[in-house]
């Protein structure tokens, strides 16, 4: 019996609307920096959480705040569009950024989750 391809969380995302207090917070407490940078779509803040995993912080109104786990998957359309049969509420279409391809799905019994599809790096 073969067992099923582990998807690896790789990022979290708090969702906060207090970004700024969240991040004095958390570095406070585990010494997790906050670095601003800048995309084409905007401002980013990520969050050093560790060498095996990436965080950021995005602010919006969320009545209370919240992580996202991003999963890492092959093709973010397909695992999409499966999560679709089995159910889920898609709150987010599968869209291209600078590093990517995410989308975001809800399931009534398993909360909030993100696919993430890296974009391959290119050989020179």
């Amino acid at each position: 019996m073969s067992r099923p391809q582990a998807h690896p969380v790789i990022h979290l995302e708090l969702q906060t609307d207090d970004a700024a207090g969240a991040c004095v917070f958390y570095a406070s407490l585990f010494g997790w920096r906050a670095e601003r940078i800048v995309l084409g779509a905007g401002d980013y803040l990520t969050l050093a959480l560790g060498d095996a995993l990436g965080g950021g912080v995005i602010e919006r109104e969320a009545g209370r705040a919240s992580w996202l786990p991003y999963v890492e998957v092959a093709d973010v359309g397909e695992t999409t569009e499966r999560a679709r049969l089995l159910g889920a509420a898609i709150l987010l279409e599968p869209r291209e950024g600078p590093a990517g391809w995410r989308s975001v799905l809800a399931s009534d019994s398993g909360g909030e989750v993100a696919l993430w599809q890296p974009k391959l790096e290119r050989v020179t």
